[in-house]
């Protein structure tokens, strides 16, 4: 029988906070980056949905609790360290705050770098970036 190993919360750096990778199950795009502490990792096993701890107003934050864009947790994989969540998610909608699909959407250029956008996955809520009837003073907002 093995133990399950669980993220290393006390790392002095890490303000007690794991960095959490959310991929969509479906098609492997990354959706979002996230922090969790002990409390929001404990709520996304108990529930099947993310949440996380939100650095900027300091309090737990349930992904989809205001827009309904929640996200279903099909698995979670820890890093060798044990200080990074790989998150695995059936997406209810767009993952970023913009209305986009994904939040990595803007494209770093430079030599030889490949265009990776994530937003530009194909799929059910959005033309590749954002909704068809999403504000556009939202779409240069995030531009």
């Amino acid at each position: 029988m093995t133990t399950e190993q669980v993220p290393n919360f006390n790392k002095p750096h890490q303000n007690n906070l794991v960095p959490a990778i959310i991929t969509d199950a479906a098609n492997g795009a990354i959706l979002m980056l996230g922090y969790m502490n002990e409390e929001s990792y404990a709520l996304t096993k108990s529930t099947g949905e993310t949440w996380f701890w939100s650095r900027e107003r300091e309090t737990l934050w349930h992904k989809g609790a205001t827009s309904g864009n929640t996200q279903r947790v099909v698995s979670m994989t820890l890093d060798c360290d044990l200080d990074t969540i790989l998150v695995h998610v059936i997406p209810n909608g767009p993952a970023c705050h913009t209305g986009a699909y994904s939040c990595f959407f803007n494209s770093v250029t430079g030599n030889q770098l490949q265009n990776k956008n994530q937003a530009q996955i194909s799929n059910q809520w959005t033309d590749g970036y954002f909704p068809i009837n999403y504000p556009s003073s939202r779409v240069k907002e995030a531009e």
